[in-house]
């Protein structure tokens, strides 16, 4: 194989299993090529990466060491897409009866989702995330996209047990937003005791729902390590209950009247270093 050929097959295999060591006999048996030259390659391949603003290769030593792709968006990559995210969800035509704003079809988008995904990995990696965990339905692909970068599975909690789930433990919370009280529920195979948590939902507003997912962690003695939003209402009327989350977008000012909405950067660059 040609180095051009083993740089492309290389750089495809580190993008399609982030997070996931590879030694380098693993490249050197697989493409036919001396240590040397594998240890060259992935140099050309980090620098690229680097250079793009996607990720890096984390280097690990000892016998049982090789290489990582760590995913990882530059705070220019960064900027460039949530200021068009904001873009997009102050168009006056989202504004939805109730002040609620439509979002489904940025979550239903592949590339949107895809990016949000990059941008909370690139926020979550080093914290050795075991799963990811959203509610039914809408933060569903938004966690599907976390988890793909973090190379993780993905939990769902439901508000209504299913007969195909087996035995499930659940819990009664009050919503932040309309106080009434709800119920969520998981199945007792879906999380195992002591798991390393990163929450993902598409929306919050006082945040009741993630407390209430956090609570129903309780059970299952995980650790919550990060909490991830794509939009976070600004309300100085709601207390809210949650407090070391990390923001893409603030929607800050919603104007029916008006038909204005105004959002800006979430906390996401603040916390990025």
């Amino acid at each position: 194989m040609k180095r051009s050929e083993r740089l492309v097959a290389m750089t495809n295999y580190l993008i399609e299993n982030p997070m996931k060591l590879a030694s380098l006999p693993y490249f050197s048996s697989e493409y036919d090529a001396a240590k040397s030259s594998i240890s060259e390659d992935l140099a050309i391949v980090n620098k690229t990466f680097q250079q793009q603003g996607i990720g890096y290769l984390k280097s690990i030593s000892g016998a049982a060491g090789g290489v990582k792709y760590i995913p990882e968006y530059s705070i220019e990559n960064s900027e460039e897409f949530i200021g068009g995210l904001c873009e997009k969800m102050e168009d006056p035509s989202r504004l939805l009866p109730g002040g609620y704003l439509f979002m489904s079809d940025l979550l239903g988008e592949p590339a949107i989702v895809r990016d949000i995904g990059r941008l909370f990995a690139s926020k979550f990696s080093e914290l050795e995330i075991d799963v990811v965990v959203t509610v039914a339905t809408k933060g569903i692909p938004l966690a599907y996209a976390v988890a793909s970068f973090l190379n993780v599975p993905v939990v769902i909690v439901r508000r209504d047990p299913k007969v195909t789930e087996g035995s499930t433990v659940s819990i009664n919370y009050v919503s932040g937003s309309s106080r009434k009280i709800q119920t969520m529920v998981l199945p007792k195979r879906s999380l195992q005791e002591g798991a390393k948590v990163c929450i993902i939902d598409d929306f919050m507003k006082a945040g009741g729902t993630i407390n209430g997912i956090k609570d129903l962690l309780k059970e299952f003695n995980a650790e919550v390590k990060a909490i991830g939003v794509m939009a976070e209402a600004e309300d100085e009327e709601e207390d809210r209950v949650v407090d070391q989350y990390i923001s893409l977008v603030q929607i800050s000012n919603v104007d029916i009247k008006n038909s204005q909405i105004q959002v800006n950067q979430g906390n996401i660059l603040n916390e990025q270093s």
